[in-house]
């Protein structure tokens, strides 16, 4: 292989920054180029790498009319396959070891008057220098729990009639730029309990669907023991879990969203393992370190959970095979990779402040985790290769999303972490009257070169308890009392302005994508808290409302509508395909900012009192412009206050200035004029010239000339002033 030392790489040529660090950044080129080498020599491609869980844990021979039972555990004395189809008899299966530390049996079908069927119950027994235990294979496809005892067992699915998958005419290429809905379908039902699969695509997925929304993030579908962890400590990463219904209930929630023109992406948890012995991989085969670093290395004090070593070989391919495996079985059309910083970091980013490229390339990397990072989206891209990826860090890794090849990691986005963080403090420390424009504006488009993001206003995150909702900041215990349509109230009427404008800049200048999380489209007044000890196991707080958003005496139905309309104006405007944005005003007194991306004229105006009846500003092109969407319009719980059916003609003023060479030039300046209210957005659009119309003679008659309109003024309609909060 040719060295990628004296090769030029295109990361460092788009971004002169990082000359100092080309040998850093042509080094996890190196090793990535290397890795790959060595697996598509040993195994002939990536891919057959990628297939151990067709290989290794239980898999149906059709062949030889039986079950083969693999498991991988170099450092184990003796392993036998236990359950109801032998009573639990340890000694009745035994496995024999073979090469490279695998185990294996295989059960007849013919052999067994109790043989191996559809939802038997099984675990494998594991005898180590830890003792002897009932373990869950590490490659367990599906998982259940007993109610009586709470404890988990293997369960063989092979089911009578498979799934047939009827989303053949999907793809992702029709989809666009990814608009998020970030879920979790136990808590997405009314219902005080768990929901499932099929609850969530019969009654969810339609509301989804009539938002605008194009993509779906699943949390939690990976079997882990803990409800409440959100589903961020897994134990078994090929199973589905098992509380929201069955492998097919998921196939049927995945089948019906991509029929309805929607992709699924997965919330896929590869940074650390529950410690949990029971129910995961720590201690399998009686050794620390089989999956997972051994001392501090391989435990994360402040999730207390275990950590993988992503440089051994048989750990990759699990991680590897866990990613294809949701690819191919399930349909998924990509991944939200948790936790991204903690990988790429010995000190997992925890109290460390990313102010210089040092921190990026020189201070405690986990470069074994940055090779298996790269592995990881070179197959995701090889399996479906428009699948999207998408990266949770909050360092900012220069290259995290360009290509492997041009000295990247081959993520296809990453969270725009720091917009959700900015609009806490911002709502938390300042007063209104006192926002910095300039300084949202660079929170908002600061993002590096050719590396997409994914904005949002919040998500998990903010909703859960500990923290607040953007609805809870603005709004807090008011919602409780004032969320009745015909009720008047300051703070209410506040929240609700600052919330659309909010999303509506959010998503269009934060980023290439856009993500909501359940319920927050509408102002969910509650957080998010699962049972617990601490509040009587209750599933009060891990629900949806949606009875709140379908009142139509309720407040939250005019979010809800401008959610609508807001992801309606950005995708037919094709706003999150352009950048950047062309800033064409900046007011700080009056606290706006307005500006152009693509077709689309976005205009914010976020002062608590000042509306400017004739506020003028430039625009690039001349002609005639209407608004298209207007966060003050009466649908969307604003005060009508200007009229959405107005044209407005462009303004050209004289601009007298001197060239270079001290000539006196006199340019003409396009303008817009307008009403421009307090709390209010608006998107403007180039109204197009009508094409003439056609005759039925050989030659088209001459269009009549067209009158000119005056200059726009103000609407009669004034709402009086807003109290200062």
């Amino acid at each position: 292989m040719e060295t990628v030392m004296t090769q030029e790489i295109q990361l460092i040529k788009d971004d002169p920054w990082l000359e100092p660090y080309q040998y850093d950044i042509a080094s996890r080129l190196e090793r990535f180029e290397q890795a790959l080498q060595n697996i598509e020599t040993e195994e002939d491609s990536l891919e057959e790498f990628a297939n151990a869980h067709n290989y290794l844990g239980l898999n149906y021979d059709a062949k030889k009319k039986g079950w083969w039972y693999r498991e991988w555990a170099p450092g184990a004395y003796a392993l036998s396959l236990v359950g109801d189809f032998n009573n639990w008899d340890k000694d009745a299966n035994p496995l024999e070891k073979k090469e490279n530390g695998v185990w294996e049996t295989f059960l007849a079908d013919k052999n067994y008057k109790d043989r191996l069927v559809h939802e038997s119950l099984f675990k494998v027994h594991v005898i180590a220098d830890n003792g002897s235990h009932d373990r869950l294979p590490s490659y367990v496809k599906k998982v259940v729990q007993n109610e009586e005892t709470y404890d988990f067992a293997g369960q063989v699915w092979n089911p009578e009639k498979p799934f047939k998958w009827s989303d053949g005419k999907f793809s992702l290429k029709n989809i666009g730029e990814p608009v998020i809905y970030e879920c979790h379908v136990g808590m997405a039902q009314e219902k005080e309990g768990v929901g499932t699969y099929r609850e969530f695509a019969d009654e969810v997925l339609p509301r989804i669907q009539a938002n605008g929304y194009n993509v779906i993030q699943m949390m939690a579908v990976q079997e882990h023991p803990y409800y409440g962890s959100f589903g961020y400590h897994v134990s078994n990463f090929f199973a589905p879990s098992s509380r929201f219904g069955t492998p097919e209930d998921l196939k049927y929630l995945i089948n019906k969203a991509h029929k309805a023109g929607i992709a699924v992406i997965m919330d896929i948890v590869h940074s650390h393992a529950v410690k949990n012995f029971a129910e995961g991989l720590n201690n399998f085969d009686g050794t620390e370190g089989q999956y997972f670093h051994e001392g501090g290395r391989g435990y994360h004090t402040g999730w207390d959970s275990k950590l993988f070593n992503y440089g051994k070989r048989e750990v990759k391919q699990f991680l590897l095979s866990n990613v294809r495996y949701w690819l191919e079985e399930f349909h998924f059309d990509g991944y939200r990779f948790d936790g991204v910083t903690s990988m790429l970091y010995m000190h997992h980013g925890d109290h460390v402040t990313f102010d210089h490229y040092d921190k990026y390339f020189k201070d405690g990397v986990e470069w074994d985790a940055v090779t298996y990072l790269q592995l990881a989206n070179e197959l995701i891209h090889r399996i479906k290769p428009e699948a999207i990826s998408i990266a949770e860090d909050m360092s900012g890794m220069p290259g995290l999303c360009r290509k492997n090849e041009e000295g990247g990691l081959g993520f296809d986005y990453r969270l725009g972490m720091g917009i959700p963080d900015y609009w806490i403090k911002l709502l938390k420390h300042s007063r209104d009257e006192d926002w910095n424009l300039e300084e949202l504006w660079h929170t908002l488009v600061n993002r590096r070169w050719k590396e997409k993001t994914i904005a949002y206003a919040e998500s998990h995150d903010q909703a859960l308890v500990g923290d607040k909702t953007l609805a809870f900041w603005l709004m807090d215990k008011e919602m409780y009392w004032h969320m009745n349509a015909d009720d008047p109230d300051l703070t209410i009427e506040r929240g609700i302005a600052l919330h659309k404008m909010i999303r509506l800049i959010t998503m269009s200048l934060g980023g290439e994508g856009y993500l909501n999380f359940i319920g927050n489209e509408f102002g969910h007044p509650e957080w998010v808290d699962f049972p617990r000890e601490g509040n009587g196991w209750s599933y009060k707080h891990a629900r949806r409302q949606w009875h709140l958003v379908d009142n139509e005496n309720l407040k939250y139905k005019w979010l809800n509508d401008f959610d609508r309309a807001m992801i309606n104006t950005v995708k037919e405007g094709k706003t999150l395909a352009e950048h950047p944005a062309h800033q064409l005003n900046l007011d700080a007194h009056n606290k706006v900012v307005i500006f152009k991306k693509g077709d689309l004229i976005y205009l914010f105006n976020f002062s608590p009192t000042n509306s400017i009846e004739d506020y003028r500003f430039y625009v690039p092109e001349e002609g005639k412009y209407e608004i298209i969407l207007n966060s003050d319009s009466p649908e969307f719980g604003g005060h009508g206050r200007v009229d959405d059916k107005m044209v407005y003609k462009t303004i050209v003023e004289k601009y007298e200035h001197e060239d270079e060479k001290g000539k006196k030039r006199t340019e003409k300046v396009p303008k817009l004029s307008l009403y421009l209210t307090n709390r209010t957005a608006l998107v403007l659009k180039k109204v197009e010239k009508a094409p003439a119309k056609k005759t039925t003679t050989k030659k088209a008659e001459k269009p009549k000339a067209k009158t000119t309109e005056s200059k726009p003024k103000a609407t009669k309609k004034v709402a009086k002033p807003k109290a200062k909060k």
